[in-house]
């Protein structure tokens, strides 16, 4: 099983793997990053039907060689996946250690650092006409899943999580006016829908590379379906640049220490621009659609980001989002 280091749970970072004769693996001095709402690796075709997809092969659609290719020779072990609706510890944990097979790695090469370990389900049929497949993607929360060998993680570098922000139906809109914290007593009271909010927790960590002792800011979001035609990120607040993102005060006091800055998002609209967390130092990469025909998911960075051949998204990632990657050289 994965080590893991679940918020809030005080449990100890891992210490890192080793070659079998003990020597320390050398980073490359390229951070290979990616971003995916995973949508817990079950994808809704256009005929109503779900299709259940697993970790080896979700991985395989994603991750890509320097020239933006997938399945070839040059594909290397990431070493940071900040990923969105996932089912919880236990899904989490398993995804990781299938990356770590994948490269030949001990089962606790990833690590996984999830907002909630095992969150209430919500929704009904998600949109799958086998209400089994539907029933797998109730229990959603974020992830940061990260590679050992080349990143460490203390304890003590874990944000708490943070909430979005919503406009609760019913409720008027005028430039965040009506806007409220996405959490308990303001979501929904419906038993079907009061814990859909933990799968909009938000969390964050700042990992240090080993080889070099620079340090790493990585954030995981993902924000309600409301956020598309209003924007909300907290009680009368429309959020960064009237995105509806927003970062967490643990989590600010994380990046302001950090020199590398990620943060991954689904963020349920369009028409975020690339400039949204320039004040943060960050610029957005990859234009394509993400979701559809929509561009949903963003990744921004501070870092020196290699050109990509395929605008950094990836194309036939085995998603209902199309992956997101940003190679960072240091």
């Amino acid at each position: 099983m994965a080590l893991s280091l679940v918020a809030g749970s005080g449990a100890p970072a891992p210490a890192g793997a080793a070659e079998p004769d003990g020597v320390a693996v050398a980073a490359d001095r390229v951070l290979r990053v990616y971003n995916n709402n995973i949508e817990n690796l079950v994808v809704n075709n256009s005929d109503g039907s779900c299709t259940r997809i697993s970790g080896p092969d979700h991985l395989t659609s994603m991750l890509v060689d320097d020239n933006g290719a997938k399945g070839t020779a040059g594909v290397a072990p990431p070493d940071l996946l900040i990923v969105q609706q996932v089912r919880g510890t236990g899904q989490a944990e398993a995804y990781a250690d299938q990356l770590s097979a994948k490269f030949g790695y001990p089962a606790d090469t990833y690590g996984a650092i999830v907002a909630w370990s095992d969150p209430e389900p919500w929704g009904s049929t998600h949109k799958c006409s086998d209400q089994s497949l539907g029933d797998l993607k109730k229990k959603q929360t974020n992830a940061i899943i990260w590679n050992t060998r080349t990143l460490s993680l203390a304890s003590g570098d874990v944000s708490k999580y943070w909430s979005a922000g919503w406009l609760k139906p019913g409720t008027a809109y005028d430039g965040g006016a009506g806007c409220t914290l996405y959490k308990p007593p303001n979501s929904d009271p419906d038993t079907t829908d009061y814990y859909k909010w933990k799968r909009t927790s938000a969390i964050a960590a700042r990992f240090t590379i080993r080889e070099t002792g620079t340090t790493v800011f990585a954030a995981t979001m993902h924000l309600p379906q409301e956020n598309r035609q209003n924007a909300c990120a907290g009680d009368g607040y429309t959020g960064i640049g009237s995105s509806g993102i927003h970062i967490g005060a643990d989590a600010t006091s994380l990046m302001n220490a950090s020199t590398i800055r990620i943060v991954g998002i689904d963020a349920n609209r369009t028409g975020i621009p690339s400039s949204t967390l320039g004040g943060f130092g960050m610029t957005g990469y990859g234009a394509k659609a993400t979701s559809g025909s929509s561009k949903i998911d963003y990744l921004f960075v501070k870092g020196t980001v290699r050109p990509s051949a395929i605008d950094h998204t990836v194309t036939g990632t085995k998603s209902n989002h199309l992956a997101l990657y940003g190679f960072i050289t240091y």
